[in-house]
């Protein structure tokens, strides 16, 4: 694409009222900024709010699983309506992405959303993702939209990604916000409240988890407020919120891919050898192998970890587990094209 991608998330407590009514200022604050923005970006936004629109329908709601889906079954028309109702104003069409984690776990899944978001960019549509609640496995669930939003921003190359909040940023322990962030680490982590909000699933450890992996993918991301008249312009030019610095990245498209978007099926623990090897950019060999955890077939994306169990990186193995566990001689578990260091 010839224009770069902004990915923008917006969470349940941004866009609707306590009440889960659509909040429609937000709305039209948010078709307002977007539409300016949208001739220099080819833009996914990413949107929570279905269940939140969608339970007051349902007779004493107590937040089942079940329940849930109904209530995102009843709200997404709702929500995407109003969408459209705000940037219809501005001459845009908009089109409504329900995604399931198996969109992104298979690459050919993954490469014809891709393809369906680049023909909707060329075409001047905005696509607008959440995640198909009515059908979701509760075994392959997105953790929350902010991990959905990630995924489209790493897996697409992103340039930004702009994820909303309540609170308007990360805070320190005196309240106030952190405007920038180098890296995350293990002090970055110490301040964060665990508390969520009343409407959403996610807090704020919960998108520092998906922002470390975005900018290890060389992503920028700023987590801001939508309160400001210009919440998403001011932080797109980082004057508002946490920016948060892109580490460098030199991966490829599949390798970006491998690393977030895939499920992992099963773990492997290395000795200090085969770790080190990896780090090396060598591929790994059943010699190195201390322990299989899990089953997993040819093909199918585990997990490394080095010998006290810390995660060092995914890889695509060569073999399946029975054949490694099987065999009496030294294997290549994974090469190391397909193997990508955390």
């Amino acid at each position: 694409m010839s224009k770069p991608i902004l990915v923008i998330k917006f969470g349940s407590s941004s866009i609707t009222h306590s009440n889960g009514d659509v909040n429609e200022q937000t709305l039209e604050k948010i078709a307002a900024q977007v539409s300016s923005l949208q001739a220099e970006y080819s833009i996914v936004l990413v949107s929570s709010g279905a269940v939140a629109a969608g339970k007051a329908s349902l007779k004493q709601y107590k937040g089942t699983l079940s329940e849930r889906k109904a209530a995102a079954a009843v709200g997404n028309p709702l929500l995407i309506a109003k969408y459209n109702h705000y940037f219809q104003k501005y001459g845009i069409s908009i089109a409504q992405s329900l995604c399931e984690r198996h969109h992104f776990s298979k690459r050919e899944s993954f490469l014809q959303l891709k393809e369906t978001y680049q023909e909707l960019w060329r075409n001047d549509i905005i696509p607008i993702a959440n995640e198909n609640d009515v059908v979701s496995n509760v075994e392959l669930k997105f953790s929350d939209n902010d991990e959905l939003a990630t995924l489209i921003a790493t897996g697409f190359g992103a340039e930004k990604l702009l994820i909303s909040t309540s609170v308007g940023g990360l805070l320190d322990e005196q309240g106030q916000i952190i405007r920038h962030v180098p890296e995350i680490n293990a002090s970055i982590l110490d301040v964060v409240n665990t508390d969520t909000s009343s409407t959403g699933l996610g807090g704020m450890i919960s998108k520092l988890t998906f922002t470390r992996l975005a900018t290890r993918m060389g992503i920028k991301v700023v987590i801001f407020g939508l309160d400001q008249a210009n919440g998403i312009i001011d932080a797109l030019h980082e004057n508002i919120g946490t920016v948060f610095e892109p580490q460098t990245a030199t991966l490829s498209a599949r390798q970006k891919w491998l690393a977030s978007g895939s499920v992992i099926t099963g773990r492997i623990v290395l000795d200090k050898g085969a770790v080190k090897a990896i780090q090396n950019r060598k591929s790994l060999l059943s010699v190195g192998v201390l322990e299989y955890i899990g089953d997993f077939e040819k093909g199918e994306v585990v997990e490394m970890l080095d010998p006290q169990q810390n995660p060092v990186a995914v890889a695509r193995a060569r073999y399946s587990k029975a054949e490694l566990v099987n065999s009496s001689e030294s294997k290549e578990v994974a090469n190391a094209d397909d193997i990508v260091v955390y």
